[in-house]
């Protein structure tokens, strides 16, 4: 099938720019590599968007004060949880955060409990303290899976479009491009690191760099995986009918094992949701007919005790339980936010 001239010219001062880098005089190896890193800051400006400044900037100021090293297990997971959520920290920032802040939280609640003369916020806070490490710990772990979650959300329209586009021209890196321009959220942001991984020359061509961004998904998306490595196999065959037959195949499986993923996360939902039921509903309307009972043979609770309870406690429980089931979410459905794309639109008044 013919490429059309303004593809051409595309490739063309796309590679010319290569070869002038490439054939530059006096241009040492340090120097690319300092360049390609400025510009790859510049590259994460402009298209990820602004998460969770604040516990970057925490995990920095924490790993200035007491560097801390997680233990070899741990470190491997929250690198590739930073990878994956696109943070700029490390895993020593992190223990580092996950130490320091429960410590000083207990500080405070001892202070605090002298101040006023009670007991209470020095258990209260040595308690939360000790329980806040375990979510701290794990804030990059939850953001990558927040991250795979709205990423994994988007594959099947993903593999759509690269079909489609691939239907037409059977191109892989204009096809990745076409996706990552038309999709939204972090699938988009993956593809244009792929296509940057190679204009970079991290990676010699666009099979490798997408073939080591699959390599991110195999414990998560088998499917995605093998719907891609069937649209790279169409770019060999040479009977047009047999290529088309190969794509249509790769949005079948990714919609199939998508449907067959489903169906057994709704079979096993019924546990959790009942159990964050009876945290969430169940419980308060039972701690409410239990109190007057409580303040009548236990003269010392305070209101602050409610307080710490009700507002603090039994939302935060519900709050990480829900969270910890939507990450066990399979890929699924996700739709596409079209005022990313048309801010104007993001002005009309929803039904």
């Amino acid at each position: 099938m013919a490429i059309s001239k303004e593809e051409i010219d595309k490739l063309l001062a796309k590679y010319k720019g290569q070869l002038e880098v490439e054939l530059q005089p006096n241009r040492t190896q340090e120097e690319v590599k300092v360049i390609r890193t400025k510009e790859y800051q510049e590259f994460k400006a402009q298209y990820l968007p602004p998460q969770l400044g604040w516990y970057e900037k925490a995990c920095k100021i924490a790993e200035s004060l007491v560097k801390l090293a997680p233990s070899p297990k741990k470190k491997e997971q929250l690198e590739e949880a930073i990878r994956i959520a696109h943070l700029n920290i490390t895993p020593e920032g992190v223990m580092s955060l996950s130490v320091l802040f429960p410590l000083l939280l207990s500080f405070i609640g001892v202070f605090i409990s002298f101040a006023v003369g009670s007991l209470f916020f020095v258990i209260v806070s040595i308690i939360t303290g000790f329980i806040l490490y375990f979510p701290l710990f794990r804030v990059p772990i939850m953001v990558a899976n927040a991250h795979r979650l709205k990423a994994s959300g988007q594959m099947v329209l993903a593999i759509f479009y690269l079909v489609t586009y691939m239907r037409q021209n059977s191109n892989l890196e204009l096809a990745i491009g076409f996706a990552a321009d038309h999709l939204g959220g972090p699938l988009a942001l993956d593809f244009r690191r792929v296509l940057w991984d190679v204009e970079t020359q991290k990676y010699e061509n666009i099979k490798e760099s997408l073939d080591a961004y699959l390599e991110t998904w195999k414990k998560w998306n088998m499917e995605f995986i093998e719907a891609v490595h069937l649209i790279e196999g169409s770019l060999f065959e040479g009977a047009e009918d047999r290529r088309l037959g190969m794509l249509d195949k790769a949005l079948t499986v990714i919609l199939e094992e998508t449907y067959e993923k489903m169906l057994h996360y709704a079979h096993n939902l019924k546990s959790p949701i009942t159990m964050l039921h009876m945290l969430g509903i169940i419980l308060p309307i039972l701690t409410l007919v239990i109190l007057p009972l409580v303040v009548s043979f236990m003269e010392g609770i305070q209101w602050y005790h409610l307080a710490a309870l009700y507002n603090f406690f039994l939302p935060f429980s519900v709050f990480y339980l829900g969270r910890s089931i939507l990450a066990s979410r399979p890929t699924g459905y996700g739709d596409t936010d079209v005022s990313e794309s048309n801010p104007e639109l993001a002005e009309v008044a929803k039904p």
